[in-house]
């Protein structure tokens, strides 16, 4: 009895509890690994497969500034986002895996702190956009490192804000 227990505890850790956390989930999966996978899916010469890719690359064009600075995965094809998009599909990601741990109980969590979380959150997603800005106008290059960077920056300020609340938490905790 004791293994199914465990089995069960594991579970309900890892399974979404509501249907806005399973769409949640579901949606970030298909950021990280759509990018990845759709330069190898474009070099397959199997019928079907590089339709795949083509649908990626569509998403990726509809929701990447720069979709043409992606890197080279699967020469001569290119992930399907650049690295600031990514970058900021990785912030997400990350919060993510670390709401799985503690489920939004830790200070460092910003929906808890109301209006205040809301703000520091939104200076901290304007990264992407000033680093886009600055790059856009000429005062620096593009720079795969410094867009990764930046995006980051932008997806963890918006996971840890909104993961408890796509995952559960809609009234907001007190730190435990």
């Amino acid at each position: 009895m004791q293994g199914t227990a465990d089995k069960t505890r594991f579970l309900n850790q890892w399974m979404p509890q509501n249907k806005v956390s399973c769409v949640a989930d579901f949606l970030l999966s298909g950021m990280v690994v759509g990018p990845l996978i759709a330069p190898f899916l474009a070099g397959v010469h199997m019928p079907g497969v590089p339709i795949i890719a083509q649908i990626i690359y569509f998403m990726g064009q509809h929701v990447c500034p720069q979709p043409e600075m992606g890197i080279e995965l699967s020469p001569p094809f290119i992930m399907a986002v650049c690295m600031r998009c990514y970058g900021t599909v990785t912030g997400l990601f990350l919060t993510r895996m670390l709401y799985l741990v503690n489920q939004g109980r830790s200070g460092y969590w910003l929906h808890q702190y109301g209006w205040w979380g809301v703000g520091i959150a939104s200076v901290l997603m304007a990264a992407y956009p000033i680093e886009l800005a600055i790059q856009t106008l000429g005062i620096w290059e593009f720079d795969n490192t410094v867009v990764s960077i930046f995006g980051l920056i932008t997806g963890l300020a918006w996971g840890l804000h909104a993961m408890p609340i796509l995952h559960g938490d809609l009234q907001g905790r007190s730190a435990a």
